[in-house]
């Protein structure tokens, strides 16, 4: 081996008299990555992340849907268990998606144009899709 670095090749490792060694940890961390744009990966996936469409009800659905909270209205008192598919908005983009909730309707809140049921929950008229249950057998 000739070059440029005969002269030093054989020296022994210097060790330095003022610090400590470092510990193979704390040297691997020295080369780790550095996130320059944290938050950057979730940015990528929330704009990646679909949402839905609300969907616009027809006339005929329409109707078939007050036809049903009329007759929840008038056995609200019975508290029957209907199972309702309505739509969430998403809270950071554009859209929303679908969920369907089970339970035993408390009342109709007219005020508030809204189901109401036993545990509490409320759902807008606006936001429903579909409306469910023994109750409405035989309607469609």
């Amino acid at each position: 081996m000739s070059g440029n670095y005969e002269d030093i090749i054989n020296l022994p490792h210097h060790v330095s008299a003022k610090r400590a060694r470092m510990s193979s940890e704390n040297r691997a961390a020295q080369f780790s990555p550095f996130a320059a744009l944290s938050g950057y990966d979730a940015a990528v996936k929330e704009t990646a992340r679909l949402t839905g469409r609300r969907i616009e009800l027809g006339d005929s659905d329409v109707a078939i849907l007050d036809m049903k909270l009329n007759l929840l209205s008038d056995r609200a008192d019975e508290q029957p268990e209907v199972v309702v598919t309505y739509f969430v908005p998403d809270g950071k983009k554009t859209g929303g998606e679908y969920v369907s909730a089970t339970g035993a309707v408390k009342k109709i809140d007219d005020y508030e144009h809204a189901i109401v049921f036993t545990d509490g929950r409320k759902i807008a008229f606006a936001d429903m899709l579909e409306l469910d249950g023994e109750l409405f057998a035989g309607l469609e």
